[in-house]
């Protein structure tokens, strides 16, 4: 594999950041505009692959939606290819088809989308074979699995018949993700209600509009643990708004107890470094992505924690726990899983003098570690595996200074 190295740096002085596109908010509203007629203009859309993917699939409809590695993209493109009456065959890497997506199948099925597998049962590839009228408006589906799902059938919701009901069961996870959906429906002109676990989106047409992706707090995460990690800096990420979508910008608030001060000004956020307060704990469950970012800060910092809401990672791009566990140990730190779900962080007892991280095929342990070279001089085994969310991630490490 292509590998890359960063020295050892712990002194930043003022460093600006132009942050990628959001690949979550991209990828939703390349969907809606999809399903509206007429034309919209969205602009500022991330050069992320899974983005890319998403927009090569929709402009050429081939009869094989191969969506490489991307989750996001392989259950929304199932949902609009089932509930649009397309006959697609959808398929991704070795790794994809081994990502569930039976719930969604499922719920697609029930509202009345013809689907079959063509592999294994509940995994891809599968088969959409068309959809002739709508048999259900409310349905059931379990809210502890992948907010993806939910998003899914959300979007194309308004264009059912009867609209849809969808009953969230059991515990929500990543809720912000569901409301970032609603709310990106909301703005190309969707009316829909959201109380307790029921959400209800009526029969209406979509309305063409302008919008501008933001940038990603999820990419912004690194950059304040990497400051978080440091001994000196000062950096600005630009494109961030303060009320913003994205619930990875709950990292705002993780970081203020981990050492870092944000202030929003001139169209971005200026974060600067304070004393630690210490975090005691944190529940992932609305903000999954930022758990390996959290996770490695703690173990370089210092900061044992406590974490829940990390029952999603096992599903993701590869079990992210599993692989937190391998590297952070490779640091003398660890993650040790408890009763009830929670896991506890214990920081490093000491780092070595060199370390090589391995990327599991997964695009946010390459980043996630990224700031243990404030440390020790780190080795990353695939440096190309930034490229699914962030392809400028290592020419924006050149511009913090390892150039």
């Amino acid at each position: 594999m292509n590998t890359i190295t960063l020295p050892a740096k712990s002194s930043f002085g003022d460093v600006t950041i132009p942050l990628p596109s959001s690949k979550s908010e991209s990828n939703r509203v390349l969907i809606i505009d999809a399903l509206t007629e007429g034309e919209n203009r969205i602009t500022n859309l991330a050069e992320a692959r899974d983005t890319q993917t998403m927009i090569r699939l929709l402009k050429e409809n081939p009869e094989t939606l191969d969506v490489l590695d991307a989750g996001t993209t392989m259950r929304f493109l199932t949902a609009y290819a089932a509930l649009t009456n397309k006959k697609k065959v959808l398929t991704g890497t070795p790794r994809m088809c081994e990502r569930p997506i039976g719930i969604l199948v499922d719920a697609l099925r029930s509202i009345g989308a013809q689907i079959e597998y063509t592999g294994k049962e509940g995994f891809p590839p599968m088969e959409t074979k068309g959809f002739s009228q709508q048999l259900k408006s409310h349905i059931q589906i379990r809210g502890d699995v992948s907010s993806q799902y939910i998003s899914a059938l959300l979007m194309n919701a308004p264009l059912l018949p009867e609209g849809l009901t969808l009953e969230l069961t059991g515990k929500i996870g990543s809720r912000t993700y569901i409301e970032m959906t609603l709310e990106l429906m909301k703005q190309f002109g969707i009316e829909y209600s959201f109380e307790e676990n029921i959400i209800k989106v009526p029969h209406q047409p979509y309305k063409n509009t302008e919008f501008a992706v933001e940038s990603d707090w999820s990419g912004a995460s690194y950059w304040f643990s990497l400051l978080a990690c440091a001994k000196e800096g000062r950096f600005f990420l630009n494109g961030l708004k303060k009320n913003s979508l994205q619930g990875d910008s709950k990292i705002v608030d993780i970081m203020d107890k981990l050492g870092i001060q944000s202030e929003f000004k001139n169209g971005g956020i200026q974060l600067t470094k304070k004393p630690v307060s210490g975090l005691e704990s944190f529940d992932f469950t609305h903000c999954p992505d930022l758990a390996q970012t959290v996770a490695v800060t703690c173990a370089v910092i210092g900061q044992t924690s406590k974490f829940t809401g990390l029952e999603s990672l096992r599903i993701k791009e590869t079990d992210r726990i599993f692989a937190l566990q391998q590297e952070l140990a490779k640091i003398n730190a660890k993650l040790e899983e408890g009763e009830n779900g929670v896991f506890t962080l214990i920081p490093s007892a000491g780092i070595p003098a060199e370390v090589e991280i391995d990327t599991y095929d997964d695009h946010r342990m390459a980043m996630a570690f990224m700031p243990l070279a404030t440390q020790t001089k780190v080795t990353f085994e695939d440096k190309d595996v930034v490229n699914k969310s962030y392809p400028s991630f290592w020419k924006h490490c050149d511009l913090a200074g390892w150039s």
